[in-house]
């Protein structure tokens, strides 16, 4: 049971780092047109479009919908870590 906690928290590890990339995508032109960048997109914003939802954008151009998404990340992360504590 405890490795298969161990693969979520990597893999919500890992999802952390990809959103963060997909993020400092957007500062650089035509990064997001990439494969690369698609392939993030496809991964990433159907995460991102519930927090863009509830969150608008400040001033209409800065999204910060992102940094609470990871934060959510981040507690669901901290959350299996308890569970992992509790089950032994």
């Amino acid at each position: 049971m405890q490795q298969i906690m161990l693969l979520i928290v990597s893999l919500i590890t890992i999802y952390s780092y990809a959103l963060i990339i997909y993020i400092l995508m957007s500062w650089f032109p035509g990064a997001r047109d990439s494969a690369f960048g698609m392939f993030l997109g496809r991964v990433c914003e159907p995460f991102l479009e519930p927090f863009r939802k509830i969150i608008p954008p400040i001033g209409g151009m800065i999204d910060i919908s992102p940094i609470a998404a990871i934060i959510a990340l981040q507690l669901a992360r901290y959350g299996v870590f308890e569970l992992m504590r509790m089950v032994g």
